[in-house]
């Protein structure tokens, strides 16, 4: 009975397909795509490029233009050559496809954008924490640099206390009268 099972199993396995077995030291082989491949950032700059020339006033005098042109052939041409009559169904046709395309190219833009001023703000952001940081170090020198000062004998400091020495010692001269006073002035030479 064992023996039928095994043999069944071994059946089964070989009725059905092999799986070949996925190497991971192998790249995967490309799948078949139904949608063409583009580059996002081509597409991208495109719609930048689309953006910022319909948010200037020569696309407005353009499409100003193309709809007057437009709208006078459509009524003054002769019967025989216009193509969109009065209530101009086809001219709002086309505004409203221009308009359902510069719509999300406009957004895709403004996103776009968004991006750039997020890593800016970022960048700007860490710069400003750099800045802080060196400051509050520059800072922190600057008070220990003080404080080593206060230590430090200036120039004005050595000479008020070379003062105090002179007024010292001329006090104590004179009380041991080696420094007698202006008027009375002796030579340490014996006189000849």
């Amino acid at each position: 009975m064992a023996e039928r099972s095994q043999e069944r199993e071994r059946e089964r396995e070989r009725d059905q397909p092999r799986i070949p077995r996925i190497r991971l030291d192998q790249p995967r082989e490309r799948r078949a795509r139904l949608l063409p491949e583009y580059d996002p950032e081509a597409f991208g700059r495109l719609s930048e490029r689309i953006a910022r020339f319909l948010g200037t006033g020569r696309f407005l005098v353009w499409m100003t233009l193309t709809i007057i042109v437009w709208v006078a052939w459509n009524i003054f041409a002769p019967a025989s050559l216009k193509f969109d009559e009065y209530p101009f169904i086809f001219l709002t046709l086309a505004l409203s496809l221009q308009a359902s395309y510069a719509a999300p190219l406009i957004l895709l833009a403004q996103n776009r954008q968004d991006d750039r001023d997020r890593v800016n703000l970022e960048q700007d952001r860490k710069q400003n924490e750099r800045s802080i940081a060196d400051t509050e170090y520059l800072t922190r020198e600057i008070a220990a640099l003080r404080m080593g000062l206060g230590e430090v004998a200036t120039r004005d400091w050595i000479r008020s206390e070379l003062q105090d020495l002179v007024r010292e010692l001329e006090e104590r001269g004179r009380e041991r009268d080696l420094f007698p006073p202006d008027g009375e002035r002796r030579s340490d030479v014996p006189d000849r």
